[in-house]
């Protein structure tokens, strides 16, 4: 079913394709990336969840696609962030997550993360990105400014995540969601070549229908892409 759905859009017979919702991720992933393909300047693609909350609005990824990141994969997973970010009108500021702060901790997880802010900086010194911190320094700028005034970040209020693995990522969205009334709008499709958007495996109406809705759009704006 999978196959065939995206073949349609792949072929042009459809224009977007909403799927996951009773289905394995890992069969869908697989599928995805053979028939759809990743777009042009990355090798890997990822989700965000977007969370609505009273202090703001936050993006964060990636939520449901690659499990144990490696550095390069954190750097797409960054760069197609701040591309999704852009999508919906807002300019990013990315905190890229991890337990401890700008280099504390050279071995393990936070090294990998510290090493893509690195490239990322290289790369895109406009991007306002930095790391690897805890998420009381990312949202924080107050406290952030006082310890670190380094940062690329300095006077700047967050409003996009980065975690370091796949568990910690879907572990705090769930747990946002669970505990507040913050909305959670996901898993929002980050880097494949056509719109192909997922749900999650208890996702209610009200979900499924704010994801068909991006997915929607995201059609009209891969359609204007091509016209032009």
């Amino acid at each position: 079913r999978n196959y065939f759905g995206m073949m349609m859009v792949e072929t042009g017979e459809a224009d977007a394709f909403v799927t996951g919702l009773y289905t394995k991720y890992s069969n869908t992933i697989k599928v995805a990336k053979e028939v759809i393909g990743i777009q042009p300047g990355y090798k890997h693609f990822g989700t965000m969840h977007i969370l609505n909350s009273k202090k703001g609005t936050y993006f964060i990824a990636d939520t449901l696609i690659n499990r144990h990141p490696d550095t390069d994969t954190l750097i797409d997973i960054a760069k197609l962030s701040a591309k999704a970010v852009r999508f919906f009108n807002q300019e990013p500021v990315m905190a890229m997550l991890s337990y401890s702060n700008f280099g504390s901790d050279t071995e393990g997880s936070p090294a990998k993360v510290h090493e893509a802010v690195s490239q990322l900086h290289q790369e895109y010194p406009d991007l306002a990105i930095d790391g690897e911190m805890q998420v009381k320094f990312a949202l924080n700028n107050a406290l952030r400014d006082e310890k670190y005034p380094f940062t690329r970040l300095k006077g700047k209020e967050v409003n996009t995540l980065v975690f370091p693995n796949l568990s910690s990522a879907n572990a705090t969205y769930q747990l946002i969601q669970s505990m507040s009334e913050t909305e959670v709008i996901g898993p929002i499709q980050m880097g494949l070549n056509k719109p192909i958007h997922f749900t999650d495996i208890e996702s209610s109406v009200r979900d499924i229908v704010n994801i068909t809705a991006i997915a929607c759009i995201d059609a009209i704006v891969d359609k204007k892409k091509k016209a032009q």
